[in-house]
């Protein structure tokens, strides 16, 4: 068995994020963190030393203009242009955020150097709500390119730099039109959550767009100008959803298409380009990749390695001309909080296996499994994690917590129940709103229960842990399958889920762009305002079945969730304490939904560790430092029989 390697260190982030290529292929551009400060960098591809181009920004994306020269960094506050080449000019062009909220969408893909920024209208106001696309030049000019009383969810430009498509959200649906002089003419509707996703248009009046309009899948298509879609890319195993479109930088026709819902594979959409994914693949087998396309003369190509064993990436330059392939920034680091650490020997890792199994009605389910190295799995503790969503999909890259549990001895489920993205309409649909102690968890049961069939985990030591959905799974789990599952460790999660759908569902936030989320969930059958199903999931929860769950639970909350009121998981807490329960609750009180503090991150694994390896009998966790024991007296409010000595 592997050593076991510090919680911190699969906790870490790289020091070099954010790296992208410029159109003209001659300089990638990144993001690295120096101690306190976050600089922005520039590395020649044809080789020569990288140089800083700023040394502070609390950007977290970089965006190239088309013609290579500017760099576009977008701040909550601000959006700055800054120059590449040594010419003048660098400075703040627009103001960010604001009651009339702006958002930086795009570098603009037609003009040499503009930036494409939406206005949006203050949610709450007496005023008449209009959505606004303005182009901003490097000198601050902005220029209205469309306003809609609907909100603009997506744009293509056609080679004239002219605004030729716009999407807008109407209600329950998306309607794509065609800008013909300056007036809408209505070109395709995508209803019940179909997505039509614009990426470029061309001078005849068509359309390229990510569509699974007349379709299972997300596929690669043309609309026509007479409104007619043709297929160009459809998965050729018949599988995934479509994830990414690389276009050429100078001409915005499709190069590439990527999937990574099961395996990661990428095909090239011309005879060319099919060539040079070939050679990429065979320097990077079995990989997840992601190519980035440069043109012009002396233009390489950036190749974004990832691998369910690899934590980060790793960067790589190819020469289309020579086939020249070799790795960039290698000796970058990584770090948690302030504290820097090396990345993860990826041969120590576990290998992250997707795979396919039956689910107990015959429907054909995905899943991956990762087995710890030197350990037979037949005798190794079972975990399932549960990802959270539900509307969400675990991919095959890299999962810290997964691999944690791995280099602990535990083997790892992470299920793709029926209801999970990326796999397809009738997928995702299949949930069919059976989000209790239903036919989606009955998912991840079968799952579990197929691993053990193949000889796959001690059927003795299972458990279930899960964020947010895959919390509310846990808990599912030990109090409606507690033969199966010995221990649940739930993060963030609705101990009724229908209560959580009717709070969260008056929210802003949307599962798609424009469509609010109470109708979302009215077509996805989880209707927050249907009776009888509010009923059938309150009669399934947890909280309604607290005196039947007798089993260890481990709770973690944050003070102030958006989506998960803490009252809610307080309130779960109290009732299975008074019922006499072995309950442990952990809130960070500052805590969002997502809980990023570094030190509530580095407690919730190391709880987790623990409970698990006296549950389950893993490796026993590395002791806590002085200041995670501090942190972990402060926030663990309740202590259950596993952490009575923490407090």
């Amino acid at each position: 068995m592997p050593p076991q390697f510090d919680r911190v260190q699969f906790l870490a982030r790289p020091d070099v994020s954010g790296a992208t290529l410029s159109p003209d292929g001659r300089h990638v551009a990144y993001l690295r963190e120096e101690g306190r400060n976050r600089g922005v960098w520039l590395l020649p591809t044809a080789g020569g030393a990288p140089r800083r181009l700023l040394s502070q920004t609390d950007a977290a994306r970089l965006s190239w203009s088309r013609d290579s020269r500017w760099l576009f960094l977008a701040s909550p506050r601000q959006l700055f242009a800054l120059a590449t080449a040594g010419q003048a000019g660098s400075g703040a062009i627009a103001k960010l955020g604001g009651r009339w909220e702006r958002e930086f969408e795009t570098a603009d893909p037609a003009s040499p150097a503009a930036a494409i920024v939406l206005e949006s209208p203050p949610l709450v106001s007496r005023l008449s709500k209009r959505w606004r696309l303005y182009r901003i030049g490097v000198d601050g000019k902005q220029t209205l390119l469309h306003e809609d009383a609907r909100q603009i969810v997506g744009f293509a430009f056609d080679d004239r730099a002219k605004l030729a498509f716009v999407s807008v959200a109407e209600s329950d649906k998306y309607v794509v039109y065609r800008i013909v002089g300056g007036r809408r003419r209505e070109a395709m509707r995508c209803v019940n959550l179909e997505r039509c996703s614009l990426l470029s248009a061309g001078n005849d009046g068509s359309a390229l767009l990510e569509t699974n309009v007349g379709s299972d899948r997300v596929r690669l298509a043309r609309l026509d100008p007479g409104g007619r879609l043709q297929t160009l890319q459809d998965d050729p195993r018949g599988e995934a959803d479509i994830d990414e479109v690389a276009l050429d930088p100078l001409t915005r026709q499709p190069l590439i298409a990527s999937y990574r819902s099961t395996v990661a594979a990428n095909f090239g959409l011309t005879p060319d380009a099919s060539r040079h994914v070939e050679a990429i693949e065979k320097r990077c087998p079995q990989r997840n990749l992601r190519i980035e396309v440069g043109r012009g003369a002396g233009a390489r190509w950036l190749v974004h390695e990832r691998a369910g064993s690899l934590k980060g990436e790793r960067l790589h330059l190819y020469d289309p001309v020579s086939g020249d392939f070799r790795e960039i920034l290698g000796d970058a680091g990584f770090h948690h909080g302030r504290t820097p650490t090396s990345r993860l020997p990826e041969t120590q890792m576990a290998r992250k296996i997707a795979f396919a199994y039956p689910g107990s009605d015959g429907m054909r389910l995905q899943g991956f499994v990762l087995l710890p190295p030197g350990v037979d799995p037949a005798r190794a503790p079972l975990v399932a994690n549960v990802h959270g969503g539900p509307f969400n999909l675990y991919r095959p890259e890299f999962s810290a917590q997964s691999q944690l549990l791995a280099n602990r001895g535990y083997v790892v489920f992470e299920p793709n129940f029926r209801g999970s993205t990326g796999l397809g309409r009738e997928y995702m649909f299949a949930g069919k709103g059976d989000f209790g102690n239903g036919r989606v968890q009955q998912d991840i049961v079968d799952g579990v229960r197929y691993l053990l069939a193949q000889g796959i985990g001690d059927a003795g030591r299972v458990g279930m842990i899960g964020a947010s959905f895959g919390g509310y799974s846990a808990l599912q789990g030990v109090t409606f399958q507690p033969e199966l599952f010995k221990v649940g460790v739930a993060a963030v999660p609705p101990a009724d889920f229908g209560w959580v759908l009717r709070w969260y569902s008056r929210s802003v936030d949307r599962v798609s762009p424009g469509i609010p989320l109470s109708t979302s969930m009215r077509l996805l059958s989880l209707d927050p305002a249907d009776a009888a199903i509010a009923e059938r999931l309150r009669a399934q929860s947890p909280i309604a079945n607290a005196p039947r769950m007798n089993r260890p639970v481990l709770l973690l909350a944050g003070g102030d969730d958006e989506r998960v009121p803490i009252r809610s998981v307080l309130h779960y807490a109290a009732e299975l304490k008074t019922l006499g329960k072995d309950v442990s609750l952990f809130v960070d009180a500052e805590g969002e939904h997502q809980l990023v503090d570094p030190l509530t991150r580095e407690a919730y694994l190391y709880l987790l560790e623990r409970i698990l390896h006296r549950r389950l009998g893993g490796v026993e966790p590395k002791r806590p430092d002085k200041a995670l024991r501090q942190h972990l007296r402060r926030n663990l409010l309740l202590a259950g029989s596993d952490f009575r000595d923490l407090q």
